[in-house]
């Protein structure tokens, strides 16, 4: 037996006894007003809340926000892009994406935070090599806290998940911010009440 076999079998051999973790508390008490708390948040961090118009079309509303887009890649069927999601072959052929549009499975009011997992990206190179990010997010389905956000079943369930605040952002040592170096240059949520299906095929 060399010297790592020995080390590990000892290891092995001297596991304490299983216990079940411990209980996480409730930091703070619910909050009334989820979604004013999620934008402030995301405020801070450099993202923004746009609520469309009532009656307003989404893919408009969207077109509106940004005018000179020319690409427009949607993960969600309530969306219509000029780029199908099903065409990508490769994360690569979302390089030249300028509206990159998802919804998220939740958000957390605590930090303006969304949760995307590939289920709700499809490609997940999409949450990152698009210029602008748009995420539909259901008002209803934002938490309070990281505490509540850790719960939800899609940490134990997806193979990729990430939790987005804001826009990329980098500062120098005097202290100048630039948003956009290295990824999404603008992250805009829209709150509104998810379709029935709406997640896109995934690509190949």
């Amino acid at each position: 037996m060399n010297t790592r076999a020995f080390v590990l079998d000892a290891v092995r051999r001297n596991q304490p006894a299983a216990r079940p973790l411990p209980e996480v508390p409730a930091f703070a008490p619910p909050m009334r007003e989820r979604l004013a708390a999620f934008t402030a948040a995301l405020a801070r961090m450099g993202g923004v809340v746009a609520v469309p118009p009532d009656g307003a079309a989404l893919d408009a509303f969207i077109a509106r926000l940004f005018p000179q887009a020319r690409v427009t890649c949607s993960a969600t069927l309530e969306v219509p892009g000029t780029r199908e999601l099903a065409a990508v072959n490769h994360p690569r052929d979302l390089h030249d994406v300028d509206v990159g549009v998802v919804r998220a499975a939740f958000g957390v009011a605590e930090t303006g935070s969304v949760w995307l997992s590939e289920r709700e990206l499809g490609v997940n190179a999409l949450s990152f090599l698009s210029q602008h990010l748009v995420v539909l997010l259901d008002p209803a389905a934002i938490v309070d806290t990281l505490h509540d956000a850790y719960r939800h079943p899609g940490f134990r369930q997806a193979r990729y998940s990430v939790l987005m605040t804001g826009p990329s952002a980098t500062a120098d040592i005097e202290g100048v911010l630039v948003r956009g170096a290295q990824g999404i240059r603008s992250f805009t949520v829209i709150p509104v009440t998810a379709a029935a299906g709406a997640i896109a095929s995934p690509a190949k």
